[in-house]
């Protein structure tokens, strides 16, 4: 089978404007990049209500493995599925980072006959989203920096500055830096660092803004240091959010491309799941449901940790639920799960699968007893699946309850993935669910990191070194309790342990720091060994990736 970026390059496009008349969007209300990609006005798309009737579906999925879930391959697929069966249906995703495209990944913008296209646009710079990103937010590292060197009015103490810089390119060499060398001209010496850009809490603001306005109040309340007596300094102390949202206000406005089968896909904003609150934007989320009728979108990496804080955060602050959800799962990541090394898990062994499933029945357990939604497992199903694996597969996670679909979108493309749009159709033709919190917003914000890590983690406890509970109960304090909580950490695990494998109970989950996202609405609570600025493997995806004397780019995957 050809290459990802093959399969991309030789699959034709519909004109932008063509994708966007299709979902009732006039012509003059987009903004083209290209023939193929566009901005949808912001005015525009603020101005739709949602359609009547929409049903918004959640992609989500087990632990992730290094062989690979492929949840946007099935969030592509489905949309296909569901235009296969005649359903208006529109995706809402992330943009790919470039770190981990040229790091591990190499590309993520769906796989096989189940891709966004133009394919590599998407993966490298796109419409220029992450640069005003980063550009918004080293602005505001620059004018802190600068205010220290002008005499420093408003009394901040150096030692307490959180607010480090960002790039969006996995550079571990920049994780932790002394910058201000050289001389007084050159600014005051101290410690800091970069941090990825999905990382930054910019990135979460521009997710979660509904309005230019929104977005500049928010900008306003990012806190990046302390005075010398302890209290909070925020970007509107210094005067620069209004340059910060200006710089993004272009970027609010949603991408809008298409699907190898033609079908729309609104691609926005892009936070980690492991770093930060891992969904595309909410301005993106509505303009899907206020033009179709179906809108698939995913969190990243697996149910406890993207599915968790679409809910926890996501819907909280919006008001948005889930009709249903659609859980992800492979034969080889059950496999993987049950103990097989990577190396053999093309080879059957229906007897680790089974033992691998505690994981799939964690993350089912959370879907409907934590947070009351209705569920399909979509299987993944890739050449090495026998059917005496899928047999299995399928009877086990039937008995629990639930229904199972076979998917071959990978190869097939949306008739691939048209039983998993039929099943979604069937299991939320009735009453909608009623949707419930992880913890409730009375708890104090130990409580609510300990109720996350005992409810979908299978934790004991949670972990708090003294130093980090004293930040804890500042935060507190200063009136920020009642602010929920992102973890971030691992995803390999349901633990702060990347070899732990399938449903570990019982563990403790460490906290190594707590950082204060008072402009995106969250407490970040750091777990484990987890770096907010990611490192290259020992063979980065970078090595296969080139271009040629045409300006075709080859190696995405």
């Amino acid at each position: 089978m050809p290459s990802d970026v093959e399969i991309a390059a030789a699959s034709p496009m519909q004109p932008i404007e063509d994708i966007a008349a299709k979902i009732g969007i006039p012509e003059s209300e987009i903004f083209r990049y290209s023939p193929h990609k566009a901005k949808v006005s912001l005015p525009y798309v603020q101005g739709r209500d949602r359609r009547e009737g929409s049903k918004l579906v959640l992609v989500t999925a087990t632990s992730p493995t290094p062989a690979g879930e492929g949840k946007t391959t099935t969030t592509v697929g489905l949309v296909d599925g569901l235009a296969q069966i005649g359903e208006s249906a529109a995706a809402a995703l992330r943009e790919p980072s470039m770190g981990p495209v040229f790091g591990m990944k190499g590309g993520a913008a769906g796989g096989g006959r189940a891709q966004l296209n133009p394919m590599t646009d998407i993966n490298l710079h796109f419409t220029g989203d992450f640069a005003a990103i980063a550009a918004a937010h080293n602005l505001l590292a620059a004018v802190l920096d600068n205010h220290l060197q002008q005499g420093n009015a408003l009394g901040i103490d150096p030692r307490s500055i959180t607010f480090k810089r960002v790039l969006d390119m996995n550079d571990r060499a920049l994780r932790d830096i002394v910058i201000g060398l050289g001389g007084p001209t050159n600014g005051v010496p101290r410690e800091s660092g970069f941090d990825i850009v999905v990382a930054s809490e910019v990135m979460a603001i521009f997710c979660l803004a509904t309005s230019i306005d929104d977005l500049k109040e928010r900008l306003g309340r990012i806190v990046v240091a302390r005075t010398y007596e302890k209290a909070p300094v925020t970007a509107s102390d210094l005067g620069v959010h209004g340059a910060m949202a200006a710089l993004l206000a272009d970027a609010l406005a949603p991408n809008l491309v298409q699907t190898l089968e033609g079908n729309p896909a609104f691609v926005h904003g892009g936070p980690f799941a492991n770093l930060a609150h891992g969904c595309n934007s909410v301005t993106a989320t509505q303009t899907a449901l206020a033009h179709t009728d179906w809108t698939v979108t995913e969190a990243g990496f697996g149910a406890d940790l993207g599915a968790e804080k679409f809910i926890d955060l996501k819907c909280r602050f919006t008001g948005l639920r889930p009709d249903a959800v659609v859980l992800v799962a492979t034969v080889r990541s059950m496999k993987y799960h049950g103990g097989v090394a990577v190396a053999d898990l093309t080879t059957e062994n229906v007897e680790a699968m089974l033992a691998g499933m505690s994981n799939i029945e964690r993350h089912l357990a959370n879907i409907r007893d934590v947070w009351g939604l209705p569920v399909v497992v979509g299987v993944n199903r890739f050449p090495s699946d026998t059917d005496t694996e899928i047999e299995a597969f399928t009877k086990h996670v039937e008995g629990l309850g639930v229904k199972v679909e076979i998917c071959t979108h990978f190869a097939d493309g949306g008739k691939g993935a048209a039983g998993l749009a039929k099943a979604l159709v069937e299991i939320t033709s009735g009453q909608k669910p009623e949707l419930s919190f992880t913890y409730g917003d009375d708890l104090g914000l130990a409580a609510k990191a300990e109720t996350v890590a005992q409810r979908i983690y299978g934790a004991e406890r949670l972990e708090i070194p003294s130093a980090v509970a004293k930040q804890i109960a500042q935060f507190e304090d200063e009136g920020y309790g009642h602010l929920p909580v992102c973890i971030a950490k691992t995803q390999k695990s349901f633990t702060t342990d990347d070899a732990e494998r399938g449903a570990p109970s019982g563990h403790v989950v460490e906290v190594r720091e707590v950082r204060l996202a008072a402009g995106a609405g969250f407490v970040v609570f750091v777990c484990g060994s987890l770096m907010t600025m990611p490192g290259l493997p020992k063979k980065p995806a970078a090595l296969a990736i080139d271009v040629d004397s045409e300006g075709a780019v080859t190696g995405l995957s």
